[in-house]
């Protein structure tokens, strides 16, 4: 029986770079995955769902071509042909991910449904698969709630919502996150009536309120309709239609739609595979304990991705699988994760991305925190581009060194990692005010935010009476 350097369970981001790496290394690598490589991100995730909303965005563009001069009457949407030209981007991109490539590189690439048999071996079928090292990459998937009659209702996922080929005339997305957000903004724009339900008392609880609040009426600007402090009691099929029982401070509410959609998270993908057997201390719903180095209870046994249980990110994956590569291939290498500064982006229109801490955690374990805000609607570039919803919110210390910096706005996705290379090399804001920025560009907007600290330093106060002193010296 061979033994591999690594043997890694998962074909997602943080399986795949781990193999590509290791193997590139010269390590000899097994890669099992139970379904085609590629993960979550590839499949219904990232690409297809990123396709998806430009298709909508194209749309909601063409529609309002007229703001630009543009005569573009009697759009129609081909919601069939949206997902079709959808799964070709997918088909394009998975040619990064194919068994091919990665057979290429000496990396041992097997498929279907294994487990441990012991710390030292995962079986697969008739084959077992003896490692020096492991690295579970299982992924997560989508979470839904017990609701009683929603199963018999048919409710979607983030899975099977994209293997739609017709586009639901209504449909109802259950939970305000980042996934729900972005399918309501997209039906909604090909032509949906989309109400979302949301149990808290906003949507998108991790981001900062002030800026979920304007993303808020926009949404409801476009047409959707969102119930926050609403609960889901049961669910039920009425004459052809998917009816919802729900109650809110208010009283009793009653929806009746053509589809339902669940988008309240996600769950670490654990069972099945003899972890207890392997000695590996996990959770149904935390995921796979890890500690900073990212190795399990057996410290041969690495985890990264989402089945951690932690920052549920393609980027962040990608992060831990270098860090797993260096850890379990090299002697007296220890290196250990560093979550400080991660970016992450919710892909409405306008987007709203975000790196550290928001006003309020901020203020929790900072004294004198400054907080500067810049509107789109003062920056050149947006008001060209007809795009100036939104503001930067940046969140600094005395010093100001960046706390956090929060963008809802046009590309922010784009803007928000000068702000998190600033945070990481440890560049104070001003510092950014001082550097050049092309015009016209939203990038300027960054530096605008940052401009605002001089603003009130030199146009008020003490500093500006000086100034004054100074310019009437200088007239003698």
């Amino acid at each position: 029986m061979k033994t591999f350097d690594m043997v890694i369970i998962g074909g997602g981001v943080a399986g795949l770079v781990a193999a590509s790496g290791a193997a590139q290394l010269g390590a000899e690598v097994a890669l099992i995955d139970r379904s085609p490589l590629g993960g979550d991100c590839l499949r219904y995730g990232c690409v297809p769902t990123k396709r998806l909303i430009r298709s909508a965005k194209v749309c909601h563009l063409v529609k309002h071509a007229s703001e630009f001069g543009i005569n573009a009457n009697n759009v129609t949407v081909d919601f069939a042909s949206v997902m079709q030209t959808l799964r070709e981007v997918q088909a394009a991109i998975a040619v990064n991910d194919s068994p091919e490539r990665f057979k290429k590189m000496g990396v041992e690439v097997a498929f279907g449904n294994g487990e441990f048999t012991d710390p030292q071996t995962f079986k697969l079928g008739n084959t077992s698969y003896k490692g020096r090292r492991f690295l579970i990459a299982t992924g997560s998937s989508p979470v839904t709630l017990p609701i009683p009659g929603l199963k018999e209702a048919g409710a979607l996922t983030n899975v099977t919502a994209l293997q739609l080929t017709e586009l639901p005339p209504s449909i109802a997305i259950l939970g305000a996150g980042p996934i729900g957000i972005e399918f309501a903004q997209a039906f909604g724009r090909l032509g949906s009536r989309v109400t979302i339900i949301e149990k808290f008392d906003r949507i998108l609880p991790r981001e900062d309120p002030e800026l979920t609040s304007i993303l808020h009426k926009i949404l409801e600007g476009e047409g959707v309709k969102i119930d926050t402090c609403t609960e889901v009691k049961d669910a039920a099929l009425d004459n052809g239609m998917k009816v919802l029982n729900a109650a809110c401070a208010t009283g009793d509410k009653r929806y009746a739609m053509d589809r339902i959609m669940m988008a309240i998270g996600r769950s670490p993908n654990v069972e099945g595979l003899g972890l207890d057997t392997a000695g590996v201390e996990h959770d149904a719903r935390k995921g796979i304990a890890v500690d900073r180095h990212l190795r399990t209870t057996e410290r041969h046994i690495y985890a990264a991705g989402d089945c951690t249980g932690g920052l549920a990110f393609t980027h962040v994956a990608e992060y831990q699988a270098g860090i797993v590569i260096s850890n379990a291939l090299f002697p007296f290498v220890n290196r250990s994760v560093d979550y400080r500064v991660v970016p992450w982006v919710t892909y409405t229109d306008p987007e709203l991305a975000r790196v550290g801490m928001t006003e309020e955690e901020a203020r929790r374990t900072h004294s004198n925190v400054r907080v500067y805000r810049h509107p789109f609607n003062a920056v050149d570039r947006a008001v060209i581009d007809g795009s100036t919803s939104g503001m930067i919110k940046l969140v600094c210390d005395a010093k100001m060194r960046i706390l956090g910096a929060h963008i809802l706005g046009p590309a922010a996705g784009e803007l928000i990692h000068e702000y998190a290379l600033a945070m990481k090399a440890g560049i104070p804001a001003t510092k950014i005010s001082q550097t050049i920025h092309a015009y016209p560009t939203l990038a300027q907007s960054i530096k605008r935010a940052s401009d605002i600290y001089y603003r009130e330093r030199l146009f008020s106060g003490r500093f500006k009476k000086l100034a004054q002193l100074l310019i009437r010296a200088r007239r003698r």
